[in-house]
């Protein structure tokens, strides 16, 4: 039972708190109970002095959490605020003055209330509402109702359905940039089609990730065919980016990864600004490719482009992230690494004869690979 003490966003601590009230939890049991006895209930997740300092009346306690204490505790007017960090209930029946003049788009005086005291105090609140039998999250700015799991499973099926086209896709158009590269073809614009329905799958996957943390163990079968279609598509990204980006990051760290601060890794950077893209964007080339800083104008997104290697060489097997950068550090450009002889590819640091013959027959067979594929 744990809600993120500090996430980077309130994006995190809504999925953390999802997680916490999912289907088959302790606290999801206690919200159905409340919701089954029509009585309506608050209660905050969350106690510090900020939270000490809105509340009024009611009665102190120091009680371990259960669902059953809960329910019971609910029956009575006020909230119930929880020390869901250590798993008590700290304070019951307890009146709630948040800041007035918080703006709240509720109506009702639970739901005002509990939109304000999450605003003021940064911990979520739970508002179960007595006359329509729904609970509402509320963390930050964002208001969540609680699904039911049948209905989640429903949206998470559908979903991967979707999931699966744009997947599919992806792949055409990543098996066809990776013939362009091995015969030195590849332009801005097929780079930019691979980014695009990247970052459409990376979207999708993270609004089903949302649905399935909120489902929780009942999403059991859901994840499993989710993560197999989700699977690689973030090392992917950053792959596709440092192989053509114009100030890439120098590769340290596992798949290609940085020991810099991200803020200044101009990897990061670039898929930041496909991030604020609109998904209708996407689909264009020229929008791509500029937001990729492949391209100063539209019109060139045409221009001939050469890929560094990282996205090719990660996909011989047995390759680990340093070595892969070490390949592509000693060679530049992915051109010299296909025509290295394999005493070329044994002066790369830490690769022994033997090693580099594994090497060199498998960058041989995903290439021949690829460019079969390109005219079957």
């Amino acid at each position: 039972m744990s809600v993120k003490s500090s996430p980077t966003s309130p994006e995190d601590l809504l999925r953390s708190t999802l997680e916490a009230v999912a289907p088959g939890t302790e606290l999801r049991d206690a919200l159905e109970r409340i919701a089954r006895g029509r009585t309506g209930g608050l209660i905050v997740l969350g106690y510090d002095p900020v939270v000490e300092s809105i509340c009024s009346g009611g009665f102190e306690l120091d009680v371990r959490f259960s669902a059953t204490r809960v329910r019971e505790l609910a029956k009575m007017d006020g909230a119930v605020v929880i020390d869901f960090q250590n798993g008590r209930i700290v304070r019951a029946a307890v009146q709630l003055l948040p800041d007035p003049s918080i703006p709240t788009g509720e109506s009702g005086t639970r739901h005002r209330t509990a939109e304000r005291v999450a605003k003021q105090t940064g911990h979520p609140v739970i508002s179960v509402s007595q006359s329509m039998n729904i609970a509402a999250l509320y963390v930050h700015d964002i208001r969540h109702v609680l699904l039911d799991p049948e209905e989640l499973a429903s949206r998470a099926s559908q979903a991967l359905a979707t999931l699966e086209r744009y997947r599919a896709r992806l792949e055409e158009v990543s098996a066809t940039l990776t013939a362009l590269e091995v015969e030195d073809q590849a332009t801005a614009r097929d780079v930019a089609a691979v980014a695009g329905r990247q970052e459409m799958v990376w979207r999708i996957g993270q609004e089903i990730a949302a649905v399935l943390a909120e489902l929780g163990t009942e999403g059991r079968l859901l994840r499993l065919q989710f993560e197999e279609l989700i699977g690689g598509i973030g090392q992917e990204r950053r792959l596709l980016v440092r192989d053509y980006s114009r100030t890439p990051a120098e590769p340290t760290g596992a798949a290609g990864t940085t020991a810099s601060d991200t803020d200044k890794d101009p990897v990061e950077a670039i898929l930041a600004e496909l991030a604020k893209m609109p998904a209708t964007a996407l689909i264009e080339p020229e929008s791509v490719a500029q937001a990729m800083n492949l391209i100063d104008v539209p019109t060139s997104v045409d221009t001939p482009l050469s890929a560094r290697g990282f996205r090719l060489v990660s996909k011989v097997p047995g390759l680990d992230g340093r070595t892969v950068g070490r390949i592509v550090s000693h060679f530049h450009s992915l051109q010299a690494i296909l025509s290295a002889s394999l005493a070329d590819l044994a002066l790369v640091e830490g690769l022994w004869r033997e090693r580099a013959r594994a090497i060199r027959e498998g960058l041989s067979r995903i290439a021949e690979t690829a460019t079969l594929e390109r005219f079957v």
